[in-house]
């Protein structure tokens, strides 16, 4: 079969010059210059992203940095409310629909200082199926934007909106429970995020032509399993795969179990690191457990920010551990600007 897919189809030859180009934008100075851009997701509706986001941002702010949320929620935008903000009718569907010029318009000051917010609350309806042209102008546009740190507040599950807001960044907080609906959900979340940042590098055709030949070679296997595809590129073209790899391996994801109570097992998180990293061949870093609280629900129920409420408690103890690694991996070097190619994602890379 050589490098010929299974219908005929020609291995990318030329993928080459995309591959070096890559190269070259994986190892950009410009890249450390840029925001630091923190999507925050996971695979399951409740896990606790808001909340995550919302406090996470206080944390920053309160710690002098200059912190952007924004909720790319779509179609169920509620941070506003976890940081203890009115409804606003200024949202990011005022950039979309042209309403404003810039995204900046559309930013709002908290009354933390050093907080700001790009609201999902007044979003229309249509904005959770966001066209491809509209999801490349939100990208862009906020890669010109100015902060310390920029924190995008995802919405759940494995949508292409989900997944490509991902991938604006190298870097990323998955959030899971303990339970195990929870963990299965993250798990795909996970893969789909690697799956998808494949298919963005080869391009939808060749990515097409790679599932062709990983399905004859093994009938029935997991043609979204990233290890598995790539094994099959750096067969077929070993260069191409290695820089693939590479790619992939830039990524610096971090993992976050929410609502841990004391009889989960402590070393949950640190568990299902291992088995991502067995299963999928990429290391992901546990950075935490935050411990469940009945306070969480009456403050959302009240409209405040938790910190702001119950800053003595043991998970606010949690959050600041967990906000902390944040700014500790800053301090390393793990700069998350925008990713390059999300940014100039060709048109055959929309949702097919």
């Amino acid at each position: 079969m050589g490098e010929r897919g299974v219908r005929g189809h020609p291995f990318p030859r030329r993928a080459k010059e995309w591959f070096q180009k890559f190269r070259v934008l994986f190892t950009s100075e410009d890249s450390a210059q840029m925001t630091n851009i923190w999507p925050i997701g996971g695979g399951k509706g409740g896990s606790g992203k808001s909340f995550l986001a919302g406090n996470l941002g206080i944390w920053l702010a309160k710690q002098g940095n200059k912190t952007l949320l924004i909720d790319a929620d779509f179609g169920a935008a509620n941070l506003h409310t976890m940081i203890g903000i009115p409804y606003q009718p200024k949202s990011l569907s005022d950039f979309l629909n042209k309403k404003v010029q810039t995204l900046a318009e559309t930013i709002i000051e908290t009354r933390i200082p050093n907080l700001f917010l790009i609201s999902g609350s007044g979003n229309n309806l249509d904005t959770a199926n966001m066209p491809y042209e509209q999801k490349m102008k939100i990208f862009r546009a906020i890669s010109k934007l100015s902060y310390d740190f920029t924190l995008l507040d995802l919405g759940a599950g494995t949508s292409f909106n989900t997944i490509d807001f991902f991938l604006i960044s190298d870097s990323g907080i998955f959030v899971t429970t303990p339970e195990p609906t929870s963990i299965e959900n993250v798990y795909r979340l996970i893969r789909a995020v690697y799956a998808r940042k494949i298919r963005q590098l080869l391009k939808t055709y060749h990515f097409r032509t790679l599932v062709e030949e990983t399905e004859a070679r093994s009938k029935g296997a997991m043609v979204n399993n990233p290890e598995y595809l790539i094994s099959v590129i750096k067969e077929l073209e070993p260069e191409k795969g290695k820089i693939v790899e590479q790619a992939l391996r830039a990524f610096q994801f971090k993992l976050v179990l929410n609502q841990f109570r004391k009889q989960d097992n402590p070393q949950l998180g640190v568990l299902i690191c291992r088995i991502i990293e067995k299963h999928l061949g990429f290391p992901m870093q546990f950075i935490g457990n935050i411990s469940y609280d009945d306070l969480v629900h009456d403050a959302v129920c009240q409209k405040v920010p938790f910190l702001d409420k119950y800053l003595h408690t043991q998970t606010a103890a949690d959050l600041e551990k967990f906000c902390k690694h944040i700014l500790v991996a800053r301090s390393k070097g793990e700069e998350s600007g925008p990713a390059e190619e999300a940014l100039e994602m060709a048109p055959d890379g929309r949702e097919q």
